[in-house]
Formats: C-alpha cells, sequence, structure tokens
C-alpha cells in the first residue's frame, strides 16, 4: 500500500467545514474513481488553518497515475479554499491496521 500525505492552508476567510462539504462533494468522487485509491483521511487543527490530507493507494504506480490524471482537477476545485500550492509527499505504508484490512481482504 502506498500513501499520499498532502499539506495545505486554506485561505483566511474559509473554515475547515466549508472545505469539508467542498471535499465530500467534489473531490471523493473523483477519488474513487480513480484506480487503486483506497480510503481518504483528512486532518485539521481545531482552530487552525492547516490541514494534511492523505489518501491511500493500492500501489505507487497507481498514487503515481493519479497524480498526473487526477490531481490537477482536485488542484482546480479546491483552489477557491485553498492558500497557495500544497505540499505533497509519497511514502510507502509500513503498518496499518487498514493495511492488514486491505491484505486480508
Amino acid at each position: 500500500m502506498f500513501a499520499r500525505n498532502v499539506a495545505f492552508t486554506l485561505k483566511p476567510s474559509t473554515t475547515a467545514r466549508q472545505f469539508a462539504q467542498i471535499f465530500d462533494k467534489e473531490v471523493l468522487p473523483l477519488l474513487r474513481k480513480q484506480k487503486g485509491f483506497r480510503d481518504e483521511i483528512t486532518f485539521s487543527n481545531p482552530g487552525g488553518n492547516d490541514l494534511t490530507a492523505i489518501s491511500l493507494w493500492d500501489s505507487k504506480e497507481n498514487a503515481d497515475a493519479y497524480n498526473v490524471s487526477g490531481y490537477p482537477e482536485v488542484l482546480k476545485t479546491i483552489s477557491t479554499v485553498v492558500e497557495g500550492t500544497p505540499k505533497v509527499q509519497t511514502s510507502e505504508v509500513l503498518s496499518s491496521t487498514l493495511h492488514k484490512m486491505f491484505a486480508a481482504a
């Protein structure tokens, strides 16, 4: 399993709740169409503007393909609420309960 960790900052006039509404209605449907997509977890500091989104993928190849074909559309979708360019890091998942659950399925 492979993970994409995306860190970004909301625009000052945007709340985490507003971001979550856009994400749930517009971004998640795009992610679910991507080959190898497994799950998405988004975190925010209470009262802060910094968010982290971690998406889980079957393989590095699937995550890389999304980065080229799907991610640019996601960036356009969230550009109204996100300030600057999100920072993306990728990594292999070494251990997680979710990882073990997918492996058993």
